[in-house]
């Protein structure tokens, strides 16, 4: 506490004496029955104030009548905390914070908060984060809270935090005020009841009276939460008794629609879109089913939510998905569960973003955050629950999975920004334990990446409520001699981006499949591929039939349950573990391959991933059709789903849908437009691509490109790879970038790739300002650009209206002339003065060299697989 000396009063001389005086400091909190045994203390509290030339601070936000009148002379400020506990308490630290030492403080009556919030144990993490603050600035603050109407949740982290805690009743007209706890004073009538006359307080000594008072009053800390359950508590089984008397036909019209609404609102969504979405497919029963499967309190967040209520919607449009798909029972760790933690293990002061904050500042507080959320302690009741969900579970593998409240949002899909981990649950209930709660950590933890900070930057979302809520699911699968994994998963899309042949439908969508878990499906993998699957056209491939051997899935990531981990393992050794039954709709024998061996003298039986059966025979196909088809109508909006497929006993296809969000694809006719240049000669083109051609159309001007030379950068050791990466980085975030409308990047192999020896190590965020994206086949014999579709770095192509090509020089419709950038000017070191060892590497070729009269034009039409950069 500052040293300066400042004094402050109540206002009342009596309370003033009765407390040994308010100190520079004191954070004061009244326990209420109602407003109006608050309002007779805060009244003489601000005039007393204001008159000694005090600035005196009011926080309004409650729906009680206002506490001090507009003309008083106080600063009002008008707070929104249904707008998020993120916004509220960051609006209101600021505020603190402009105002500087010595002022005081009147804050509406905090029960509302609880309200708006619907959770006790965020109104403790306001309490447990403002107060301490306003502490260090010797600063006075009154709070009021609503006697026996919260859990230990709030009570507890209220009592421990503040230094004058009072409660006030109201007898016979008569106001008392019972002293609880005031810090570093004491006397030996301090805590007795006291009678308040006038400017009096006098100890009531009489038992009589003392009992008469106190005998009909809850105590809050004696075994308050089973006395009174807090708003969450009582908003539940209110709607259970609802429920019950709907079912026996007692309730009344209209009973359950603001019960409903409440209970949505509560542990659901706030989110208006989803909030109709809900109304349409959720009843009261199921709400209540989603809450009686939640740890702790807050909301269940986007990724719940979108597995929720497809579910729903498929069910509710076709019946026959019932038995389709897998019995859901996952559980939903609340939001509040992560703010507490925060709280708890101080992280949540690094985690602040000031007004004046800048991006570096963001991120270096980040680092120090993720630290201590990975080293961080659960409140006891919290571990409890977690222990009681694992002893459910058995040693079945789960995975934890990010669900924040912005995630798989309209416009916002944060798609591979958060982690999700896998936890194969073996080995002893200890062992179980440490591993469930260091997966949790390490979710917690990558809100504080840098890629997550810098896509919320980037959206304008670095002020907006998100607040990480887990959803805990049994991994879909089945044990297979020690190897856990589903027989298929994938991602599916209502509309289909990629259109590598004219007689596709982008309309009836698209899936990208691969056997084992569906990691290989949404992430670049190495030298692999997985099976795009066209849903009008399952047989059609983006390559020759003779290339189907080069172009397969050759590993398959599973859980190794003997080793307790994540692994991926060669197709050839897991198709060995596989019943006989199930191979025919995985995989098609290799001739190639047993032809070979035979010729070594070896009789073996080789198979190839391909998935024919399962398109051309089973139901998979029209399946997905309906699936992609029933959501994209519900959502009035196209959808991106993962899930799993497992052929049954009696060879059916069991599905169980992980993840639904609406895809932020950009639906439109635009390639349709573009014209194409005519006569155009070699000496003009730079490139052109016959496909793959992914993103919407685009007609214009490329302002600068960026290549990365192949033959210097294949020389390149691993580290000067990733340095190269960082260079762009930096070059697409120069200020001068922002004003160029087009900005194009060349380079060999692929771009976002984990594995440099494959192409460009660049994250999404260092190049979100790219207007085009250039794969070049040419790192090395064999290997070719990627088709991303589904995987996280695709998604943030398309949320960004990015285009991604490749050209494959030699092929028909495709060329590259290096010559046309490496005869031009290169301006890297003009931009970038200390980036001269690396001129070599990576050149910067502007638009603008070719004079007056010429510039760099580029046409694309993914809708005929075309595309073209020319000089004209």
């Amino acid at each position: 506490m500052a040293s300066t000396k400042l004094e402050f009063t109540t206002g009342i001389s009596g309370l003033d004496r009765m407390l040994h005086g308010l100190r520079p400091g004191d954070n004061v909190v009244l326990q209420v029955g109602r407003m109006d045994e608050y309002s007779p203390l805060v009244e003489p509290f601000y005039r007393a104030n204001l008159a000694e030339g005090k600035k005196l601070i009011y926080f309004r936000f409650a729906r009680h009548r206002p506490l001090i009148p507009d003309d008083a002379g106080a600063e009002v400020h008008h707070l929104h905390p249904e707008a998020g506990f993120e916004r509220f308490i960051t609006e209101t630290l600021d505020i603190i914070e402009r105002a500087g030492p010595g002022a005081c403080y009147v804050f509406d009556c905090l029960s509302d908060l609880a309200v708006d919030w619907y959770s006790d144990r965020m109104l403790g993490n306001f309490f447990m984060l403002a107060c301490p603050y306003l502490y260090r600035l010797d600063t006075i603050a009154y709070f009021a809270l609503l006697r026996n109407n919260h859990s230990s949740l709030a009570i507890d982290a209220i009592r421990r935090t503040a230094q004058v805690v009072m409660t006030v009743y109201r007898n016979h007209r008569e106001l008392y005020v019972h002293p609880q706890k005031v810090d570093q004073r004491y006397s030996p009538t301090m805590y007795v009841l006291n009678h308040w006359k006038g400017e009096a307080f006098q100890p009531v000594t009489d038992s009589a009276v003392t009992a008469d008072i106190l005998s009909d009053t809850t105590q809050p800390w004696l075994e308050f939460a089973n006395r009174r359950p807090e708003v969450w508590t009582r908003t539940v089984m209110r709607a259970q008794e609802v429920c019950e008397q709907l079912t026996s036909q007692d309730a009344e019209p209209g009973d359950d629609e603001e019960l409903y609404l409440r209970l949505l609102r509560m542990a659901v969504s706030r989110d208006e879109r989803f909030i109709d979405l809900c109304r349409r497919y959720f009843s009261l029963r199921d709400l209540l089913a989603i809450v009686q499967r939640m740890i702790g309190t807050g909301l269940i967040g986007g990724k719940s939510l979108g597995m929720l209520l497809a579910r729903a919607m498929l069910c509710a449009k076709n019946p026959a998905w019932q038995a389709k798909l897998e019995v859901h029972d996952s559980f939903f760790v609340g939001s509040d569960v992560f703010y507490t933690y925060l709280v708890q293990n101080k992280c949540w002061w690094l985690r602040r973003r000031k007004a004046d904050s800048t991006m570096e500042e963001v991120l270096d507080n980040a680092g120090a955050a993720r630290e201590k959320i990975l080293a961080g302690a659960f409140p006891e009741d919290i571990r409890n629950q977690f222990m009681e969900m694992l002893n459910y579970f058995g040693q079945s593998p789960i995975i934890v999975r990010s669900s924040s409240l912005l995630e798989d949002n309209y416009g916002n899909s944060f798609s591979g920004k958060y982690d999700s981990v896998f936890c194969t649950n073996q080995g002893t209930p200890e062992e179980r334990f440490e591993e469930l709660l260091s997966a949790i950590r390490t979710v917690y933890a990558s809100t504080m990446n840098r890629e997550t900070l810098t896509y919320r930057s980037d959206r304008g979302l670095l002020d907006r409520d998100e607040q990480m809520a887990l959803l805990i699911q049994r991994v879909s699968g089945n044990a297979h001699e020690g190897l856990f994994f589903p027989h298929m998963a994938g991602t599916a899309f209502s509309f289909n981006p990629y259109v590598w042949n004219r007689d596709i439908d982008p309309e009836t969508g698209i899936v990208r499949l691969v056997a084992g878990l569906g990691t290989r499906a949404v992430d670049r993998t190495e030298d692999d591929y997985t099976r795009l699957v066209a849903l009008n056209a399952p047989m059609k491939q983006p390559f020759d039939d003779e290339d189907a051997r080069r172009f397969s899935q050759r590993r398959m990531d599973v859980l190794d349950l003997e080793n307790n981990q994540l692994d991926s393992f060669p197709v050839e050794d897991i198709m060995r573990r596989l019943p006989e039954r199930l191979l025919p709709h995985l995989a098609v024998r290799d001739s190639r391959v047993e032809e070979f061996a035979r010729q070594r003298g070896e009789m073996r039986t080789a198979w190839r991933l391909s998935f024919d059966r399962t398109l051309s025979e089973d139901t998979f196909v029209k399946d997905l059709r309906d699936m992609l088809h029933i959501l994209h109508e519900a959502y009035r909006y196209p959808v991106d789903v993962e899930f799993t497929a497992n052929i049954t006993g009696d060879r059916k296809l069991l599905y169980n849908l992980v993840q639904c969000r609406p895809f932020q694809v950009q639906v439109s006719a635009q390639g349709h437009l573009v014209q194409w240049p005519e006569s155009l000669t070699a000496e003009d083109t730079l490139l052109e691509s016959s496909g793959p051609v992914i993103g919407p159309g685009l007609a214009g001007e490329i302002d600068r490109i960026l290549y990365v030379v192949p033959e210097a950068y294949s020389k390149l050791s691993t580290q000067d790879r990733y340095g190269v990466a960082r260079l762009i980085g930096r070059i697409t975030h120069l200020e001068t970038e922002e004003r160029r409308k087009t900005l194009m990047l060349i380079g060999p192999g692929r771009w976002g790739t984990r594995s440099p020896s494959l192409g460009v190590p660049v994250t999404f965020a260092e190049i979100n300002r790219t207007s085009v994206l250039c794969e070049l086949a040419m790192m090395h014999e064999g290997l070719v650009p990627d088709v991303s579709l589904g995987t996280h770095f695709f998604n943030d192509m398309v949320e960004a209206g990015l285009i991604c090509l490749a050209v494959f020089p030699g092929r028909e419709g495709n060329s590259f002339s290096p010559e046309f950038l490496k005869s031009s000017p290169n301006r890297l070191v003009e931009v970038l003065p200390d980036a001269l060892r690396w001129q070599e590497v990576l050149r910067v070729v502007d638009g603008d060299q070719f004079g007056k009269h010429q510039r760099l034009y580029f046409r694309a039409d993914p809708m005929k697989q075309r595309a073209v950069c020319y000089k004209a």
